[in-house]
């Protein structure tokens, strides 16, 4: 009788997969931030991307600082994985885009109306001490 070699079971593999992403670290660079992110793929292979934000862009887009990496992590998200290209800017463009929606979000919240209080029986103004309606 002769013994099978052991084989190592690999997690399967889904077809069509999105590359995940995780945020490996940051540099700066001449104004720029530089993030860097592993992507690991479909079929568990690591790739390594960066994602450059012009700082006094996101100023003046009053983009928080604290917000750029999840923005450039969108960006990959939105990439095609496994292409070439594995060095990306979030742009000028992006930066408006994102500040024109945080804007509109904003003016939004502003317009809604507060839900009424109920009025369920309570006065809307309660009586003094002394007055007539205590007696």
């Amino acid at each position: 009788m002769s013994a099978k070699p052991a084989v190592a079971a690999k997690a399967p593999v889904v077809a069509g997969a999105k590359m995940q992403f995780s945020l490996a670290g940051f540099t700066q660079v001449d104004g720029s931030r530089v993030f860097a992110f592993e992507g690991l793929a479909g079929d568990r292979t690591r790739h390594s991307f960066t994602v450059r934000a012009n700082l006094a862009l996101a100023r003046q887009y009053r983009i928080p600082l604290q917000d750029l990496p999840l923005l450039c992590r969108a960006l990959l998200d939105g990439c095609e994985p496994g292409g070439p290209v594995q060095a990306f800017t979030y742009s000028e463009a992006q930066m408006r885009l994102h500040s024109d929606h945080a804007a509109s979000l904003k003016v939004a919240a502003r317009r809604r109306v507060p839900p009424r209080p109920s009025h369920s029986g309570t006065p809307s103004v309660w009586p003094l001490p002394g007055t007539a309606e205590n007696s």
